[in-house]
């Protein structure tokens, strides 16, 4: 059996006297799409930095691909993409620039998608020659999308990625995530508080709270067995939601 892609053991994350992460315990395997979800200020944008070595532990260990976060080797840097929840790009720079830099840090880029998508996503010409700086919000999130994309990534990390995105980004977004991500068998996790698109996309959901991973399994059968502790009555299983599970398991 092949070793999980993260594994996360004992993580424990502070800022100043206040505990975050306490603890936690997680594996993600290969392939898997995993939704993390969290009330406010769970911590769950810690979680994702820290198993990306954005963040140092204050305790615990956190693997991926068998490798310590915080000594990745640039192979398996090219290997993961992410999407931070607030656009981290070079403001002075233009998007066409911005893309260029970022095509010479990986062996595998994939031009024709980068292309595709600045198209399709409304990136005319003269949006490409202006300063990212000048775009808004939504159109800064997207060049960031396109980014963690590029390189067609087996590790994607997503920290509420359609956050600045109005409904028709969010719908076009997450086609993007279904038809050319997870369809060829990528490894994604996926914070988000838009619970309504977190089912249209993760198979397995995983909660944090407490600054530990309370629950985690597929979507599906958490769903029944919440039916079945509330004594639903067969047939109606529809009657509870993800947002119905989510109060549940939080509060």
């Amino acid at each position: 059996m092949n070793p999980p892609l993260i594994q996360l053991r004992g993580v424990a994350k502070h800022f100043g006297s206040k505990a975050v992460l306490q603890g936690l315990d997680w594996q993600v395997g290969a392939g898997q799409v995993v939704g993390l979800l969290g009330r406010n200020g769970a911590g769950k944008s810690t979680l994702l930095e820290c198993l990306l070595g954005l963040r140092e532990l204050d305790a615990g260990s956190a693997l991926l691909y068998g490798e310590p976060v915080d000594r990745l080797s640039e192979a398996t840097r090219a290997r993961i993409g992410y999407v931070p929840q607030k656009a981290e790009l070079f403001g002075w720079m233009t998007p066409v620039q911005l893309l260029d830099y970022f095509k010479a840090l990986y062996p595998r880029w994939n031009g024709a998608k980068v292309e595709a998508l600045l198209e399709r996503w409304g990136f005319d010409p003269l949006m490409r020659a202006q300063p990212i700086h000048r775009l808004s919000g939504g159109e800064q999130q997207r060049l960031s999308i396109i980014r963690a994309l590029a390189h067609d990534p087996e590790l994607l990390v997503l920290d509420e990625p359609v956050s600045a995105l109005d409904p028709a980004g969010r719908r076009a977004f997450l086609a993007e995530l279904v038809d050319g991500v997870i369809e060829r068998g990528t490894t994604v996790v996926f914070s988000t508080h838009i619970l309504t698109d977190l089912e249209r996309v993760a198979l397995d959901v995983a909660f944090l709270k407490d600054g530990r991973i309370g629950l985690q399994g597929g979507l599906d059968e958490l769903l029944e067995g919440a039916r079945r502790e509330a004594a639903v009555p067969r047939g109606r299983g529809e009657s509870l939601s993800l947002e119905d599970l989510f109060i549940e398991v939080t509060r």
